[in-house]
């Protein structure tokens, strides 16, 4: 609700340096560690509703914005899941080291994911918010009309003249706004403040490069390929009312909670952050699945 929202305490922002880049992060609390992993365009201020519920019940909450996004540094490289993906084992090695429930929504879910499978040490667990399939389509999964257009939005993206045109226009708070009112099924957690702490982070200098080497990056590995590799046990949360990532693709996870430690719970009426979009839910939801099994 608004009003829980408007009284949610600010987050201590920290500074760590990975590989001569500044990443921010935060921590709080005591206990079993869990790391919050945002998707694309968030911070982890996208967290701030789950934050002092998860530090209350008994967890150390670590949060991170990944290299690019956020507060952290915006630096011209080829971004990839797997950039990210030794960003946040060396983030684990260097701050953590122990085993942790990583959490992650969208692209950080698949970032979870990747975690729990290539580097099972570091896990205790996983909890998944809508995890997407990659960090862009596949061709195959396209059909051709729209691979084309895809095709062609991407070498406009990439277009040194038309890029940042394009950038500027998608980044208006206007559209910011549009965009979460079609993800977001709680209109009343779109709030100015959610539109600010996206549109903000559009403004440093190496945002629109990010934004068009994001775009225009491999997909990665999906979660087909992934989650047989994965033996810690699961939290999978989906928004059941989510355009972007449809509650279809999600099949594959109820399938493997019949032979896997997994647990698959849709939520009605809610999008592609549930989080952030219904935290009053997803917060007891998450503090009874880790009581549950006792981590």
């Amino acid at each position: 609700m608004v009003t829980q929202q408007l009284t949610t305490p600010p987050l201590e922002k920290l500074t760590w340096d990975w590989q001569g880049y500044s990443i921010q992060y935060t921590v709080a609390g005591t206990g079993r560690p869990l790391l919050l992993v945002h998707g694309f365009g968030a911070s982890l201020g996208h967290w701030r509703h789950n934050i002092p519920a998860l530090a209350a019940g008994g967890y150390r909450v670590f949060a991170i914005d990944l290299l690019g996004f956020g507060g952290s540094a915006k630096p011209a490289l080829d971004y990839s899941l797997e950039l990210w993906q030794a960003l946040l084992n060396d983030f684990w090695s260097a701050h953590i080291q122990e085993p942790t429930v990583f959490v992650g929504n969208s692209i950080g879910g698949l970032l979870c994911l990747m975690l729990l499978a290539n580097h099972p040490e570091t896990a205790a667990g996983g909890v998944l918010l809508n995890c997407a399939g990659g960090m862009n389509h596949r061709p195959g999964e396209l059909n051709p009309p729209l691979r084309l257009i895809m095709a062609a939005f991407t070498n406009l993206v990439r277009s040194p003249w038309l890029g940042p045109f394009i950038f500027n226009q998608i980044r208006q708070k206007h559209r910011i706004r549009r965009t979460l009112s079609q993800v977001y099924r709680n209109r009343d957690a779109i709030t100015d403040d959610l539109v600010d702490m996206l549109y903000a982070p559009s403004c440093d200098e190496g945002a629109q490069q990010v934004f068009a080497s994001v775009l225009t990056a491999p997909p990665g590995p999906s979660p087909v390929d992934l989650l047989p590799n994965v033996r810690h046990p699961l939290l999978v949360l989906w928004g059941a009312a989510d355009p972007w990532t449809p509650i279809a693709g999600a099949s594959i996870y109820q399938q493997l909670a019949e032979t896997h430690p997994l647990k698959f719970v849709a939520i009605p009426d809610t999008g592609h952050c549930p989080h952030d979009d219904r935290p009053d839910v997803v917060n007891p939801l998450i503090l009874e699945w880790l009581k549950d099994t006792g981590i």
